[in-house]
């Protein structure tokens, strides 16, 4: 669990899961995703809290984007719960440009990022695992690749997170309840319903 207090800053990252249309101008403009629907509701559940929100997804990212960008657009923010979604880029680009992230080095620069984190911010910290769906059908290999990297990121949670957000059990869960092209039309990118169930599961963490 997290807890959010007065004047907590929740700072959102990742790739385009996260990024979904934000503004590059203002990041607290939060675009159309999950980022932005956790925020509103947080906003109008806790308006004492003078709560504030940023998003730095940026699409494409892999783990390594995160790792050279981290000072940047993490720490010099000084965020009080930093939220993460990374990783299905690095399995994604083994297959569409043949330049493959092993579980090894993508392990090794996620840890990276959060030993920085804890180290220069002591901050709260939310892993959101990486996820995929059986659509289009060349999407089923990718569970060979994605797997190891999904387990990576539930040993790192146990030492270093707050809060983990299995997204990958809860969009295979939806898939048995609607096609997974509802939730997601290509397997990766969410539709409106996608990111709600992102939204709705990361809120259970906050207490909402």
């Amino acid at each position: 669990m997290i807890t959010l207090k007065k004047d907590s800053k929740i700072l959102f990252i990742g790739d385009s899961i996260t990024d979904s249309g934000r503004s590059r101008e203002n990041p607290e403009q939060l675009g159309g995703g999950y980022a932005m629907m956790a925020a509103a509701k947080l906003l109008a559940k806790y308006p004492e809290l003078n709560l504030s929100f940023l998003n730095l997804g940026i699409s494409g990212n892999r783990v390594r984007d995160l790792k050279a960008r981290w000072q940047d657009d993490c720490i010099r923010h000084k965020p009080d719960v930093i939220s993460i979604l990374i990783g299905i880029n690095d399995t994604w680009r083994k297959y569409d440009s043949n330049d493959p992230t092993d579980a090894s080095a993508f392990g090794k620069d996620y840890r990276n990022i959060l030993m920085q984190a804890k180290k220069d911010l002591g901050c709260q910290i939310v892993i959101l695992e990486p996820f995929v769906l059986p659509v289009p059908d060349d999407r089923k290999k990718w569970r060979e690749d994605l797997d190891p990297k999904i387990s990576v990121c539930r040993e790192l949670a146990l030492e270093f997170a707050d809060a983990y957000v299995p997204l990958d059990g809860l969009f295979a869960s939806a898939a048995c309840r609607q096609k997974p092209a509802y939730w997601a039309a290509d397997g990766v990118h969410p539709s409106y319903a996608g990111h709600m169930l992102i939204a709705n599961k990361w809120l259970e963490f906050a207490g909402v």
